[in-house]
Order: C-alpha cells, then structure tokens, then sequence
C-alpha cells in the first residue's frame, strides 16, 4: 500500500528531499563565496607585485633623472679638447652617454604614466572584488539597497581613471606643442651655429648663448610635465605638504612669490578628494606661470560651515571668463579642473576680469550635510 504525502513516513520523506535542495544551494552559494575569495586573493597577489615593480622602475627614473641634472649644472669646456683628439674623444663619448641617459628617461616617464595608470586599474579591480565578495559574505538581506551605492561609488571611481587618461592625453598635446616643438627648433639653431662656426665665432658664440637660454626654459617645462605624470606625493607628504612641494616647485620655475594660507584640516577629506584637490592646484599654478605675469599668488585652504574650501588667487592680467568658456573643450586646463571637482561631488568656479587677476575656487561638502 502506497503512503500519503501527509503520513509521518511520507513527511519525513519530503523533509529529506526538501534539506537535500537546502543543502545543494548552500553548496553552490559557498562555492561562489569560495571562488569570489580566491580571485580576490591572487588578483590582491599580483597587484602587489605589479606595484614593486612599478617602484622599482621610479627608482630608476629618479636616480636616473639625478644623473641628467647633475650633468646639466657641469660646465662645459669645450675649447682645450678641440685641439687634443683624446680629450675630444673623451667628450664626444661623454654627449653621447648623457644623449642616451636623456632618451632613457624620456622612455621610462612615458612607461611610468601607463603603469601607473595600469596601477589605478589593477587596485580598483581588487576593491571591486573585496566589496563583491563582502556582499556575499555577510548575508544581510539589507545590503541588496545598498548595491545601487557601492555601484555609483565604482562607477564614480571609473571615471576618475578616465578623466586619468584625458589628463595624460592632454599633457601628451601640450609635449608636443611645447619641449617637443622646441627641441625642434633648436636643432635647426644647431645646425646654423655649424654653418657660421667659422666664419663667424662672435655671431656662433651669441647663438650658442641664446640657445642654452631656450633649452634653460624648455627643461623648465619639461619637469613640470613630469611632474604631474609622477604618482601623488600624498601618501608621503599628506595634501598640504603636496601643495607646498606644488607651490615650491612654482615659484622655483617662475620665479614668482607664491604664499601659502594652509589652516582647514585635511583628515575630513577622503583620498579621491585629496587627489581631486592636489591637481587642480597643480593646473591652477600652472595656467599662474604661463598666462597670468602676475607678482603675487596666494594658495588657501579654510572651513567655512560644512564645505572644505580651496583657493588659488592671483593679482595678474586677467581674462574675461565668458569669452573662454565659450571656447569649450579647446580650453584644456579649466575644463580639467571643472572635471575634477565634478567626480568628487565639488563645487568649482573662477572668477577674473581682464586686469583684475582671477581666483580659483573649489567648494568640497565634508560635513552632515554630505554624509
């Protein structure tokens, strides 16, 4: 006689058959776990050896970098080797190893920005996985209302990595217009010293002069484009000693004054803020040395009720901020700024008029207000 579904016999059947699927989904749920977890990990392994290399290729560059300066600031002595085929020899070999140091960090500053871009991704991909595999783990039905959240947050810092990429595009332009144009152009004033050499020493010696004022100015530039390919110096400084090795590095190449009136806190900021801040003062600076002649720059930082404010201010020409904006996108270095402080949920503005200097502001939300 077959049992009914209702008898003890055929409920302790259904029971069986019932912790049977329980168990199979709590096997398959445990894998996902597992799987998530494991990726994780060797995703967080590889990241950390991509990240040694990527300091060991830096410390190359700097040291590097060191060598080329230290050969830029030597004299030179030219005028005895001509006669000796040694000495001249010897020089000749010289020109060449600093010509061959030169392309070498040429060539790591262009592999530096991509690692470091690659960096951004590779560390990104890792939290994204820790936060999946949390979402997984904790097995509160309430975290569901926070997916649309976490991915806002992901997506916010995606966006951050492309408006990285903008950035190296856009200082790839500006190379390209600028050192590079310029380095041109010397080549050409080289090979005109060659032709009147000897001729005419006293018109090759005022060429020669004239040329190591524009190379001067062009390595000026140059480092200052290094500069914002390097990784932020915040882990290491903090934000208001980046900002003073920013203004330092400014008033070094411009020979300008530049103040400092550092006074909000900066531990209210999270590190995308931070980073948000620190470029946009970089560009502010760098549009003071180029376009504003101005003789004074003044660098603040305050609190004013729940926002974090920042102020890059200069007594320079001015300009007329309607006519600029109507310029769009052509107008890199403002639409980068405006960029930035639109990731981080801040409020950016520049105010200026032609003679009457220009003030770079941005206005972060750190209080209950933005929580």
């Amino acid at each position: 006689m077959r049992e009914g579904p209702y008898t003890p016999k055929g409920m302790d059947a259904a029971r069986g058959t019932a912790e049977s699927r329980d168990s199979r989904f709590d096997e398959l749920y445990a894998e996902a776990k597992s799987t998530l977890g494991y990726g994780a990990n060797n995703l967080r392994s590889v990241t950390e050896r991509y990240r040694e290399a990527y300091r060991d290729t830096l410390g190359r560059w700097h040291r590097l970098r060191d060598e080329v300066e230290v050969a830029d600031r030597a004299p030179l002595s030219h005028g005895d080797k001509a006669a000796d085929p040694a000495a001249a020899a010897e020089a000749g070999a010289e020109d060449a190893r600093q010509r061959a140091l030169r392309a070498e960090v040429e060539r790591l500053t262009a592999d530096l920005g991509r690692h470091q871009q690659e960096l951004s991704k590779l560390e990104l991909s890792v939290r994204s996985m820790e936060n999946a595999w949390l979402f997984l783990e904790r097995g509160d039905a309430s975290l569901i209302s926070e997916v649309s959240g976490s991915g806002l947050a992901t997506d916010m810092q995606m966006r951050i990595v492309q408006a990285q990429e903008a950035e190296r595009s856009r200082l790839a332009q500006e190379v390209h217009d600028g050192p590079a144009q310029a380095l041109s152009n010397a080549i050409f004033q080289v090979e005109y010293i060659e032709r009147v050499l000897n001729e005419d020493q006293r018109m090759a010696a005022s060429e020669l002069h004239f040329l190591r004022e524009i190379l001067r100015r062009e390595l000026g530039e140059v480092r200052t484009f290094i500069s914002q390919l390097r990784p932020p110096l915040l882990d290491e400084l903090g934000l208001d000693g980046s900002i003073m090795d920013a203004v330092e590095s400014m008033a070094a190449l411009a020979g300008a004054t530049v103040q400092t009136d550092l006074t909000a806190p900066t531990d209210g900021l999270t590190p995308t803020q931070q980073t948000a801040v620190l470029r946009i003062v970089q560009e502010a600076l760098q549009n003071v040395r180029k376009h504003a002649a101005s003789s004074r720059t003044v660098v603040s930082t305050r609190l004013e009720s729940s926002n974090w404010l920042l102020e890059v201010s200069d007594d320079g020409r001015g300009f007329e901020v309607a006519a600029v904006a109507a310029r769009g996108r052509r107008n890199f270095g403002l639409q980068f700024m405006r960029e930035r402080a639109e990731l981080v949920g801040a409020q950016f503005e520049v105010r200026s008029r032609p003679g009457g200097g220009t003030v770079v502001s941005l206005s972060i939300p750190v209080g209950e207000e933005s929580e």
